[in-house]
């Protein structure tokens, strides 16, 4: 090779760090962001920072959580469990084993059958809300409780009449009712075998589901102007047909094998959008009708890994938003899968974004265990600074108005927060506190920086409760619940200062009192 064609050692240098340059600009837009270096939204604001008057402020229970015992799928695995002893956990706090429930042997009969004795409650429970300034309430209805038989064609009178009374205590008390149809449990019956399937995989599965909607929404649907058909529909699927944590307790071989579930609870959305609008549209009334999706900020366990990166982006988008994106098409597409499937009537039923969210995930993928698929942490021991909660969930505030922003660009359609909250059993819950004023300081800068348009937040939770397979272990709630001394409540720190949120906005003295880190 010639003098005049052969390539200088400074160019070659140039060369390189040009291209390493050129990596580090382009790479995010192939194989994904790397992880952030801050963990809340850095702006200057005018305190107090403050929310419309006609936001919803609320907070949000699940039936099988917080109602006595219906003839459900989970309440015939709560009772296998106690019967089989099958109360362990895994190694790590948060670490659900398959088909056990965490210490549940641990509390009586009493409390494993009325949970908090909500039905007995439930009135007391709303005059304390409405007494911190809340203006609304999401609860699930347990279908169990109203069609507890597969041959009833009407509803239970007691189950509509227990749900009238709960509604319109809620309205008493000025507490706006936002309904969800389907929170993970579902009548046992409807795990009996029909030609060779089970549950939502039964050929009559939708048949018998808009049976309920149908009885839901002519017989309580006058009162309730705010509906979720699903809650978060891939958390579902992920550990009841993955990863056998959840009914039916199934273990497939890989994600497209639930691929038809998935498509059959968007099935089940469209059917109970449609009914939903068609029996409001009769009575000239106005609702909205969505879903909500579980979001965490995924994001790569090491920076430099390009597969951890590819790996973060892939279930975000797996997770979160092919859901959402199905409902937009009409269309369910399974990403990173052959699988894809047109479901009438699906498209465009969304008149909100449901969203839930519960800090950030890390995604670690080896070069030697493509197989096997990537590994999520749910915090980083490298970082001492790093705030966690008692399921040892990392807190990641800066993540949710990340998640609010690209879901308004996204679908552009109005936003529902309609989960956010942390386990803390601590007295007094500091870290409760710190949670709060963080995430709703990055509402604000969703709405208010970035024009997210976020009609309201529901927090997790009113109170204390089973919490799935954790069981009664964490603590979710702004009221303690002595599940010792007749289930009696108890506000903790963090419900005075919802309270002032809500009141006054978020003072700068009481983002200063409680930010912590952040």
């Amino acid at each position: 090779m010639s003098d005049s064609i052969r390539f200088k050692p400074w160019l070659i240098a140039a060369i390189a760090l040009l291209g390493a340059l050129g990596l580090i600009v382009f790479t995010p837009w192939f194989v994904g962001e790397v992880r952030g270096s801050g963990t809340s939204s850095d702006f200057e604001a005018s305190y107090p920072l403050t929310f419309p008057s006609d936001f919803d402020w609320g907070v949000a229970v699940a039936a099988q959580h917080v109602e006595h015992q219906q003839p459900s799928d989970w309440t015939a695995f709560e009772r296998r469990v106690i019967k089989e002893g099958k109360t362990g956990t895994g190694d790590q706090p948060g670490q659900a084993k398959p088909g056990h429930i965490r210490n549940l042997d641990s509390v009586s009969d009493e409390v494993r059958l009325k949970k908090v004795d909500f039905d007995n409650r439930f009135e007391s429970d709303f005059e304390a809300l409405a007494g911190l300034g809340l203006n609304s309430y999401r609860f699930s209805l347990s279908w169990a409780r109203l069609f507890p038989r597969a041959d009833m064609t009407e509803p239970d009178p007691a189950g509509i009449t227990f749900y009238r009374e709960v509604i319109a205590a809620a309205k008493k008390n000025g507490l706006k009712p936002h309904v969800s149809l389907f929170h993970f449990s579902t009548p046992e019956w409807f795990w009996e075998e029909q030609g060779g399937e089970q549950g939502w995989e039964r050929k009559d599965a939708l048949q018998h589901w808009n049976r309920y909607v149908t009885a839901v929404s002519e017989l309580l649907g006058p009162e309730i102007s705010h509906w979720c058909t699903l809650n978060e529909p891939m958390v579902y699927v992920l550990w009841g047909y993955l990863e056998g944590i959840f009914p039916p307790l199934q273990q497939r071989a890989n994600p497209e094998a639930t691929a038809p579930v998935v498509a059959r609870l968007l099935e089940a959305h469209a059917s109970a959008y449609q009914i939903l609008h068609r029996d409001a549209a009769q009575r000239n009334q106005t609702i909205k009708v969505g879903l909500t999706q579980h979001t965490r900020a995924f994001e790569p366990w090491r920076n430099w890994h390009l597969f951890d990166r590819l790996a973060a982006d892939f279930i975000q988008q797996a997770f979160i938003w092919d859901i959402f994106d199905a409902i937009e098409s009409g269309t369910y597409t399974m990403t990173d899968s052959e699988y894809q499937r047109t479901i009438d009537g699906l498209e465009g039923t969304q008149d909100y974004v449901g969203i839930n969210y519960y800090g950030r995930f890390y995604v670690q993928m080896d070069a030697d265990a493509l197989d096997k698929g990537p590994v999520t942490h749910t915090r980083d021991p490298r970082d001492a600074e790093e705030l966690v909660s008692d399921l040892d969930w990392a807190l990641y505030p800066i993540g949710f108005s990340q998640i609010l922003e690209e879901a308004w660009t996204r679908y552009g359609k109005p936003i529902q927060i309609l989960e956010n909250g942390i386990a803390d059993a601590a007295n007094p819950d500091t870290l409760r506190q710190t949670f709060l004023t963080s995430h709703l300081r990055e509402v604000w800068h969703a709405m208010n920086i970035r024009g997210v348009d976020i009609d309201g937040y529901f927090h997790w939770s009113h109170l204390d409760n089973f919490e799935w397979a954790e069981g009664f272990g964490p603590r979710f709630g702004l009221y303690a619940v002595d599940y010792d001394k007749d289930f009696a409540r108890t506000p903790r720190g963090s419900a005075d200062v919802y309270a002032d949120i809500i009141k006054e906005g978020l003072s700068e003295a009481l983002w200063e009192q409680t930010k912590g880190p952040f």
